[in-house]
C-alpha cells in the first residue's frame, strides 16, 4: 500500500498531483498548525505582469495556534474574484474556453466555510479530470499521537501503509529509522525533469497553480507529469 501523508493546498502545482497520483491513499493531514503566507490559502497564476498570487482570504487568531481544518473564510466572494482573475489572464490560453465552464462550475460550488473543505474540493475536482484514483482520508478521523515522525509512522500503521511518499524537504525534519522499524519504506519526491509545456507570459516557469496547465494543454495535461500513465 502506498500513502502520503500531507497538508492541503489550494490548486497546487502539477508536482503536488503527481506526488497524490502514486499513491494507493492520501492522508489530508490538516490537523496541523496554519501559517501564514504559505500555500495553504494561496497559488500562483501567470500575467503579463509576471507571478500574481491567488489568495484565500481566511480569518486568523491571535489567541491561540489555530489548525489548518480549523480556519475559516472571511470573505465569501472569493470565489468569485478569483474566478474573474483567471477569465482575465487566462482567456488567451488554447484551451481556456474549452475547459471554462467545468472550472467556473467548480468555483461555483466552493462555498465552504473552512480552508480544508475547499482545498478538498478542488484537489478532487483536478484528480478526477487527470483520472487519479487515490483515496482520500481526512486525518481527524485518527487519534494522533505525539511526536513528528511518530505520528506519521501512526497514520502510516493504522491505513496500512507500506511505502509512505512525501516531500523532499522532509528529509530535514523526519526520523526515517523510525518508519524502517515498522517496515516501512520512504520515498521522496524528485522534481526536476519535468517538461516545458506552451505557456502564456513568458519565460516559463513551473511551479504556479495547475489551472496553468490545464488551460494550456487541456487533456494533454498528463503527459507533462511524471507517474501518471
Amino acid at each position: 500500500m502506498k500513502g502520503i501523508i500531507t497538508q492541503s493546498n489550494y490548486i497546487p502545482w502539477k508536482g503536488y498531483f503527481d506526488n497524490i497520483a502514486q499513491c494507493n491513499v492520501m492522508v489530508v493531514y490538516d490537523d496541523m498548525q496554519y501559517t501564514k503566507r504559505d500555500w495553504r490559502n494561496r497559488n500562483y497564476i501567470k500575467t503579463p505582469q509576471g507571478l500574481k498570487w491567488l489568495t484565500i482570504p481566511v480569518e486568523v487568531s491571535g489567541k491561540y495556534l489555530q489548525k489548518i481544518n480549523e480556519t475559516k473564510i472571511s470573505n465569501h466572494e472569493w470565489n468569485k474574484e478569483h474566478w474573474a482573475m483567471l477569465k482575465q489572464y487566462y482567456r488567451d490560453a488554447p484551451y481556456f474556453s474549452e475547459f471554462a465552464t467545468w472550472v467556473e462550475g467548480v468555483y461555483n460550488d466552493a462555498i465552504f466555510n473552512t480552508l480544508t473543505e475547499i482545498n478538498v474540493h478542488f484537489l478532487k475536482a483536478v484528480c478526477k479530470f487527470l483520472e487519479i484514483e487515490t483515496q482520500f482520508i481526512d486525518s481527524r478521523q485518527f487519534t494522533l499521537v505525539e511526536g513528528k515522525t511518530e505520528r506519521l509512522v501512526d497514520i502510516c500503521k493504522k491505513c496500512g501503509i507500506t511505502n509512505y511518499y512525501s516531500g523532499p524537504a522532509a528529509k530535514n525534519y523526519m526520523d526515517e529509522n523510525l518508519f524502517l522499524k515498522e517496515n516501512i519504506t520512504v520515498h521522496y519526491a524528485d522534481y526536476s525533469g519535468y517538461k516545458e509545456y506552451p505557456q502564456l507570459f513568458p519565460p516559463f516557469e513551473h511551479g504556479v497553480c495547475i489551472w496553468d496547465l490545464i488551460f494550456n494543454v487541456g487533456n494533454n495535461s498528463k503527459k507533462y507529469l511524471k507517474n501518471i500513465v
